[in-house]
């Protein structure tokens, strides 16, 4: 009757290899860099996937590929996407 429902949410740097999350918001102060990840596609609403997270993090939003530092992965807050 009704489907799996979950609230569930961290940083982007607490996802496992291969989880996905919806972003929710970005902490973060610096106007270009935020700018910069805007125009990357990393939105509120944008659903990206960890791929790698060592020696840096390596997301995939859409059909992109981005390689952040830990101190901007801890920045950006998702919700956990369990489908």
């Amino acid at each position: 009757m009704f489907s799996k429902f979950s609230v569930s949410g961290s940083s982007l740097e607490l996802l496992k290899i291969g989880e996905r999350g919806i972003v929710k918001f970005c902490n973060i102060k610096d106007e270009n860099f935020l700018k910069e990840l805007i125009s990357m596609g990393v939105i509120p609403g944008a659903s990206i996937t960890l791929e790698q997270r060592f020696p840096c993090f390596v997301i995939k939003v859409g059909e992109n590929r981005l390689t952040l530092q830990k101190e901007i992965a801890r920045r950006i807050y998702v919700r956990i996407d369990d489908q």
